[in-house]
């Protein structure tokens, strides 16, 4: 068969390499040559040996997932092949984390990572109660993270000088050395009269970088992740 389907964009080619790389927009695909891990469910084709089996967090896990609603259920990949990952169509992206960096990211962004990387559910320091349950997935350690993102998204640069203030709805991840808190940036009165509907933000100060989608999650997809 011919035609532009088949054409060099669309054909995958056999993996030079172990580990992960971006197979187009879409997707990310993974040389398995050991272990990895993966959100439940993004598998969306492989070929070669391997084992898909749905991956523990063990007692804390659990009930920090009942209290938090993070979750991120997880399964890890054995053996050996290619397998495809992606996630509504969302566009992907690769994080390089090295030894000594810590990177937080919302669970509902995570789509894949090397066996190497440390994960663990924490509380988004400074948020409070009010904050609608800011819990994150801090990763540490090195090896490759795939994320998704619903469009482009935006990687700011955070300093001492001008500390960034994002959406909670809408922030990806961040440098996790950054300290937190949460900014009102409506006066009561503003609140009571009924606002810009904009009232709250994540504020981040330090030296490093959030990533922000162009886009905040609505109460529908929050759910889902």
């Amino acid at each position: 068969m011919k035609g532009s389907l088949f054409s060099s964009e669309h054909v995958v080619q056999p993996a030079v390499e172990a580990g992960m790389t971006v197979e187009n927009a879409k997707c990310i695909k993974y040389a398995v040559d050991g272990e990895m891990h993966a959100r439940q469910g993004a598998m969306i084709a492989y070929r070669g040996s391997l084992q898909f089996e749905r991956k523990g967090q063990g007692v804390g896990g659990m009930l920090k997932r009942a209290v938090t609603g993070e979750g991120l259920p997880l399964m890890a990949v054995r053996g050996r092949g290619e397998v495809w990952f992606a996630h509504e169509a969302q566009n992907c992206f690769i994080v390089e984390v090295e030894p000594g960096d810590q990177f937080t990211v919302n669970g509902r962004n995570v789509l894949c990572f090397d066996a190497s990387l440390a994960y663990e559910i924490k509380t988004v320091k400074g948020s409070g109660v009010t904050g609608g349950g800011l819990f994150n997935s801090v990763f540490s350690g090195q090896g490759r993270l795939g994320l998704v993102c619903e469009g482009n998204p935006l990687v700011i640069p955070v300093s001492a000088q001008y500390p960034v203030y994002v959406d909670t709805d809408a922030v990806v991840g961040w440098s996790a050395h950054l300290q937190t808190s949460l900014h009102r940036s409506q006066s009561i009165g503003s609140m009571l009269r009924g606002g810009s509907g904009e009232a709250v933000q994540l504020m981040l100060q330090g030296e490093g970088f959030v990533v922000v989608r162009p886009s905040e999650a609505t109460p529908q997809k929050a759910q889902q992740h």
